[in-house]
Order: structure tokens, then sequence, then C-alpha cells
């Protein structure tokens, strides 16, 4: 079968639009997700749990190891996150909305520390505050910091740290708090609660925490 230039060239820019759409399909797919390490603490007796408000973020140390460092959502100035020296309250892996609105919509991974109504859990993570007053921490974050607290675990919410410039300066933040909600056949089984796949410990020893 005989084909002519123009043919020929209409196949190539069709093939360079394939290509341009899955490279973009790529970049969208790498930019939502979110890692961070989280390293097994010597003695979870010592771990201490520290959110820094201005900084939208929580660090969980253990003396001057940095356990784990990740980027968090915090309340907004009409529901803020209580400020004060609290402890983790309790544990409770599967949990979903008790009240309305949005009766049902999972919180995974929850642990109270102020009452029992705020926790910090597993969800979207926005750049600026969102909630009505928990720490919402990523889905892929949210599992290892389940396993690193355990009920009296110090939580400790404050304006600001002496972290902020030196393991929570530069800090990852997830990309994918625009993405669209969870189908229903995620969003309203257990299979919410298991979006992680991978392990929950880093190997290694944990990085110390630089003096700023």
């Amino acid at each position: 079968m005989r084909i002519d230039m123009k043919t020929i060239l209409k196949l190539v820019l069709a093939a360079a639009v394939v290509i341009s759409m899955t490279s973009c399909a790529s970049l969208k797919k790498e930019a939502g997700e979110y890692h961070v390490n989280a390293y097994r603490p010597q003695n979870p007796a010592n771990v201490q749990v520290k959110i820094s408000l201005k900084n939208q973020a929580m660090y969980v140390v253990e003396g001057d190891s940095a356990l784990m460092v990740t980027a968090a959502c915090i309340g907004t100035p009409s529901n803020p996150t209580p400020k004060g020296n609290w402890r983790i309250l309790s544990k409770t892996k599967y949990r979903r909305r008790q009240s309305q609105p949005g009766r049902g919509y999972p919180m995974g991974y929850w642990c109270s520390f102020y009452s029992p109504a705020y926790g910090i859990h597993q969800g979207w993570v926005h750049p600026y505050p969102r909630s009505h007053g928990c720490v919402r921490i990523h889905h892929n974050a949210a599992p290892k910091f389940f396993e690193l607290v355990r009920v009296g675990t110090p939580v400790i919410v404050r304006d600001s740290f002496p972290e902020d410039a030196t393991i929570g300066k530069n800090i990852s933040r997830p990309m994918d708090y625009g993405d669209p909600e969870w189908p229903p056949h995620i969003l309203n089984t257990n299979a919410v609660f298991h979006l992680y796949k991978g392990p929950i410990y880093a190997n290694g020893p944990a990085p110390k925490i630089p003096r700023s």
C-alpha cells in the first residue's frame, strides 16, 4: 500500500499528540504523589509530636532525632487548631465523621489529642488552613504517624518551633489537594483506609535535627 507524504505527516503529528498527552498525565500523577519517611523510635516513650501552625507542619521527634516530618492542614481562624500541650487520648484506625455535615466521611488513622472531637487524621492537605480544628495529614503519611504514636504521646501545638528553620524550612507539600474525591467504591468502603501500600518505616536510624 502506498502512503503519500501528507498522510505520513498526519500520522507523525497524531503520534506526537498522544505522546504529549501521555506525558502530561504522567506528570500530573507524579505531582499528586507524596512521600515522607518515618523512622522507628528507639524508645516510644520519648516520642513527641510538634505541630507548627505558621509553618503548617508536623514534626514527630525523639530527642534530637526527626522520626517524621510532614505537611499538615490546620484549622481555619474561625475554627482554629487549639494551641497548648496535649497528649494522644485515643487511636482509631477506621474512623468516620460522626456529625453533620459530612457524616460518614473517612477520617482514618484518627488520633485524638485535645478532646474526643479534635484529632490528627488522614485527609486532604491544602496549603492553607482548611479544617474545623483537626490536623489533617496525607493518606501516605497517616499510617506511619499512627504507628509512631501511642496513647499518652505528648502533642504540642504552637505558632512556631525552632524546627521550622531547620527540618521544616523546605518541607515537601502534597499537590493532590485539588484532585477529585475518591470514587464511591473507595470512599464508602474500607479501601479508603488502605490507600498507602508501602512500608511503614524507612531503613536506618532517624536523621538528627540540625541546630539553627
